[in-house]
């Protein structure tokens, strides 16, 4: 079914893995429109209650693969075409989105794993702006998510100067949920997403909708949305089960509903 990524479902996670390490996972044209398939189809599975994408080999992605590049290419027609669904398919995918970056993650690559919900780094991974490198901006919703996340003066200084970002100072920045050793990364990461796959899905999809809506409107509007959306997860059977469980003094047992 795909032959640039790898897709499985482990204990209610769907794992999605770029399978290009040779080329250290860098991005041609099928392995946006193949990661852009899974996510939608991860999302419409009602099995799947968290999804992981990462990297094969010692790299998460490269970024473009510059052999697919052409001189005097439309890169604005590059990423309509190609980015731009990949990001937005991730962006209207309600259920938790964890990045296991095992690498390196550069240009597009830092765009795809900043475009997740989590980002777990293992002790060896690394951002790089490589954009202004080749005389680019960064692209694939790059400085959308990253301004969001270390503020309009940090972003600017890793997206002019292009260095380097270790793992230690992108937890330090706020970039990383968690840095894991390398003896610990398969376990870690695992438990991570099972942790959040048994979680209340609805709700956590509620969670995101409403905070990528929440600059978007004044204050008045905000908690109107609100009060639809807590009544939305209101009805859910995990609403009813997390409150059984406190009464009844018991760790609850969500089943996504």
């Amino acid at each position: 079914m795909f032959e640039t990524i790898s897709y499985e479902i482990r204990n209610r996670v769907a794992w999605i893995t770029m399978k290009r390490p040779d080329k250290l996972n860098a991005f041609i044209k099928q392995m946006n429109q193949e990661i852009q398939k899974a996510f939608k189809q991860a999302g419409r599975d009602e099995e799947v209650r968290a999804i992981v994408i990462t990297g094969e080999g010692r790299a998460f992605c490269s970024g473009q693969d510059l052999s697919e590049v052409e001189e005097n290419m439309n890169l604005g027609e590059v990423l309509r075409n190609h980015y731009g669904p990949m990001v937005k398919e991730i962006s209207q995918c309600e259920k938790p989105i964890i990045a296991a970056v095992n690498g390196v993650a550069a240009g597009a690559g830092m765009s795809l794993a900043l475009a997740c919900d989590f980002r777990l780094l293992s002790e060896k991974a690394s951002f790089v702006q490589a954009f202004i490198h080749v005389g680019l901006i960064p692209d694939a919703g790059n400085l959308y998510y990253l301004t969001r996340l270390v503020g309009r003066a940090k972003a600017l200084e890793l997206a002019v100067l292009g260095e380097k970002v270790s793992a230690e100072k992108a937890k330090e920045l706020g970039l990383a949920t968690e840095v894991i050793s390398i003896d610990e990364w398969n376990e870690k990461v695992e438990a991570f997403a099972v942790r959040l796959a048994n979680m209340p899905t609805k709700a956590i999809g509620l969670i995101k909708r409403y905070l990528n809506e929440s600059d978007k409107e004044d204050l008045h509007a905000y908690l109107e949305k609100e009060a639809y959306g807590q009544r939305i997860a209101g009805l859910t059977e995990d609403h009813r089960e997390g409150v059984t469980a406190f009464m009844e003094k018991r760790k609850p047992e969500f089943t996504g509903k």
